[in-house]
């Protein structure tokens, strides 16, 4: 067993399953690409992809639980929040948004809650 080598894939809770369709689907463009009882597959190019399962837990919302790295997070951002997605905005020692993007040095980042309260980011690498 090597897991160096193996696909990683986040797995998100969400309460209403069909709240979270709809959330992903007209704030972020994303639709399944399977489904089966209970939990929505979505799989990108390549390796990436998530997978959203019916919890009767809440996620914290405390910390990242899933990031996506863009080539352009100014646009990105932009694009979103004309979707009606709400960025947050952060302003404590080490960590400060500027129309809800941060620059960590290494790396832009943004974070969004889903429908569900799961804290989800966006990244560009510097």
């Amino acid at each position: 067993m090597d897991l160096i080598t193996a696909i990683a894939k986040t797995t998100l809770p969400v309460e209403d399953l069909k709240r979270a369709r709809t959330f992903y689907a007209e704030k972020l463009g994303l639709s399944p690409t399977r489904e089966v009882e209970g939990a929505l597959f979505y799989e990108g190019d390549g390796t990436s992809g998530f997978l959203l399962f019916l919890s009767g837990g809440r996620p914290s919302g405390q910390h990242t639980q899933m990031a996506w790295f863009v080539k352009d997070i100014v646009a990105t951002v932009a694009k979103l929040k004309g979707r009606g997605v709400h960025f947050e905005d952060y302003d404590f020692p080490g960590l400060k948004t500027n129309h809800g993007i941060a620059d960590l040095g290494y790396e832009k980042a943004a974070w969004f809650h889903d429908s569900e309260g799961n804290l989800l980011a966006l990244g560009q690498l510097a």
